[in-house]
């Protein structure tokens, strides 16, 4: 099982384990994460599963499609290393990835 770390607004480190390939997202709903709102459940429909990745790990999760890209469009405070936490595939290889919940969503 990959080990994600979500930091909450206030600071808050969650140490979680993820089932390799559930998203991001649905590693933060089932583990209520706090500030991962997911109101589209995950279909590329909304902003509101918005993080940012740790820069140590941007080449590993890689960059946002162009539907992904049209989405952030909508999110609050984006950044070169934001990403939609539904679009993330967890994998052996983010095994350890650190990201930042921003202080409200799109």
């Amino acid at each position: 099982m990959p080990k994600v770390t979500f930091i909450d607004p206030s600071g808050t480190r969650h140490e979680i384990d993820g089932d390799a390939g559930a998203t991001l997202m649905e590693v933060a709903v089932k583990n209520l994460v706090p500030g991962i709102e997911a109101e589209c459940g995950g279909a590329l429909a909304c902003a509101t599963c918005h993080v940012y990745v740790d820069e140590a790990w941007r080449e590993a999760v890689g960059g946002p499609s162009e539907m992904e890209e049209d989405m952030l469009d909508f999110a609050y405070d984006v950044r070169s290393n934001s990403r939609l936490s539904c679009q993330v595939k967890m994998t052996p290889e983010l095994d350890g990835l650190v990201v930042n919940v921003p202080e409200q969503q799109g």
